[in-house]
């Protein structure tokens, strides 16, 4: 560990190097859960059959995998130990640890952020009304039509609304912006 007086003297490209034991954690982790599931899944298996099949001439007992002993809570343990360690390396990326992460605006982020207060403005117009026109057919038997291949019904030829237009009993439709059709949303309870 450095003094105070040696770490003044150090350049800024020394004091952000960090301790190999700091950086490469997270992959020998990885490493070495590999290497153990390697060894009690393949590797003692067969040197546990090849030891019974030399010394009684036959395979008796079946390998019994040492990690599973116990509900399995080493695979457990290290699947937590490294999602864990593969989020918080993630969220040190997106803060720019160690000069190479990605600088984001200090108000973008990977976790939720809940909507503005009712009755207050969006910042943006995502969740803004959009102007509408309304065209409303619900309850007025003459637009569908009715009975077998009649007006608006199976058999008959599409009317000019398309699918879900009013001819084919889409009920009220509003026309976006850009002129498309949509269906008409409902009033939102107040809670």
């Amino acid at each position: 560990m450095a003094t105070a007086e040696e770490y003044e003297k150090m350049s800024a490209s020394e004091k952000k190097k960090e301790d190999w034991m700091n950086s490469k954690w997270r992959p020998m982790m990885g490493w070495l859960y590999m290497v153990v599931c390697f060894f009690d899944f393949v590797m003692f298996p067969i040197l546990w059959s090849l030891v019974q099949a030399m010394g009684h001439g036959q395979v008796n007992v079946q390998w019994q995998p040492i990690t599973l002993q116990g509900a399995g809570l080493f695979h457990i343990a290290m699947g937590a130990v490294l999602g864990i360690a593969a989020y918080g390396r993630t969220q040190e990326k997106l803060g720019g640890a160690n000069n190479g992460g990605i600088q984001l605006p200090a108000n973008v982020g990977t976790t939720y952020t809940p909507p503005a207060p009712v009755g207050q403005p969006a910042a943006s117009n995502f969740g803004a009304p959009m102007a509408t026109t309304v065209t409303q057919t619900y309850g007025n038997p003459g637009a569908m039509g009715g009975g077998f291949g009649g007006a608006g019904s199976f058999g008959a030829a599409p009317q000019a609304g398309g699918f879900g237009g009013a001819g084919m009993g889409g009920g009220a439709t509003f026309t976006s912006r850009t002129g498309k059709l949509g269906p008409m949303q409902p009033d939102q309870p107040e809670l």
